[in-house]
């Protein structure tokens, strides 16, 4: 990995090559960290970092050697939300009435939904690790990650009540998945911050930890031991439970049958058998 003052570079072995302005990305045995990296703005999201952060996950979905992905923030929070010189734009662009402008900004809206959906669509596990604030656009990150982990430090805002306006990229659409509807209703109506030990009572965090240090050798362990599984095995547990979230379980069943039909008969079982009989751990290709 080569680093300078503004950008990251990161090269794999498949050739691919990552460079950004507003995230700081490398990769290391099956494990990528991704940081939102505009630590002086407290990485609230400008126009440079959403097209970042939807390029790094799909590259990183097309990228063998990431097995797992880490997000985090660097400096003193994970994410502060939306750039408030981007918001202004954005509802610049409806100021008038025509209706091409109206349509223009509905386009700007899917857009970002886009991004932050850019996180489930990656097939690979995103756990996301999260210190100081995390506001607004950052709880619409966090939701789409497969799994949420916390400093005690961390305190959540849905903070777009309080604006005037409706949370409108994703988090009135996950939330009450993660948490529950009554819970997720209180939050976003009220808009009150909830800290990291009630993150983890309501189920949003998977582990509260006493120091963001503590959190991330947390995660990193936990995001080591999926990386040493099958890749194809993960890559199909992430589509099965995504699936069955927003489908029936009898579709989700069927649509399992299909799945395990194409893919079950895998070198990765072959494999995990070997290495049990051997007792020994297994090999998988990436």
């Amino acid at each position: 990995m080569r680093y300078n003052a503004t950008r990251w570079n990161l090269v794999s072995r498949s050739g691919l090559l990552m460079t950004y302005e507003t995230l700081a990305v490398s990769l290391a045995d099956g494990v990528a960290n991704v940081a939102l990296n505009r630590p002086d703005k407290s990485n609230a999201m400008n126009r440079q970092m959403w097209d970042d952060i939807r390029d790094v996950f799909r590259k990183l979905d097309e990228t063998p050697e990431a097995r797992v992905v880490v997000l985090s923030g660097a400096g003193r929070n994970f994410n502060a939300g939306i750039d408030l010189a981007m918001l202004s734009q954005i509802t610049d662009t409806a100021s008038g009435r025509a209706a091409h402008q109206r349509e223009e900004l509905r386009r700007v809206i899917l857009d970002l939904q886009d991004v932050i959906s850019s996180l489930e669509t990656c097939r690979k596990p995103v756990l996301a690790a999260i210190h100081g604030a995390c506001i607004g656009a950052g709880v619409d990150l966090t939701c789409a990650a497969d799994m949420r982990y916390c400093s005690a430090d961390a305190h959540f805002v849905v903070k777009e009540i309080e604006l005037g306006f409706v949370a409108d990229v994703g988090t009135l659409q996950r939330l009450p998945k993660l948490i529950g509807d009554a819970m997720a209703r209180e939050l976003a109506y009220t808009g009150r911050p909830f800290a990291g030990a009630e993150a983890k009572a309501i189920g949003f965090a998977n582990g509260c930890y006493g120091s963001r240090d503590d959190m991330m050798a947390g995660v990193a362990a936990i995001a080591r031991s999926i990386a040493a599984k099958s890749p194809l095995a993960i890559r199909g547990t992430k589509e099965m439970l995504l699936y069955t979230r927003d489908h029936s379980v009898a579709e989700s069943l069927n649509y399992m049958a299909i799945w395990n039909a194409a893919l079950l008969q895998s070198d990765d079982l072959s494999e995990a058998f070997a290495a049990f009989m051997a007792k020994r751990n297994p090999k998988f290709r990436d």
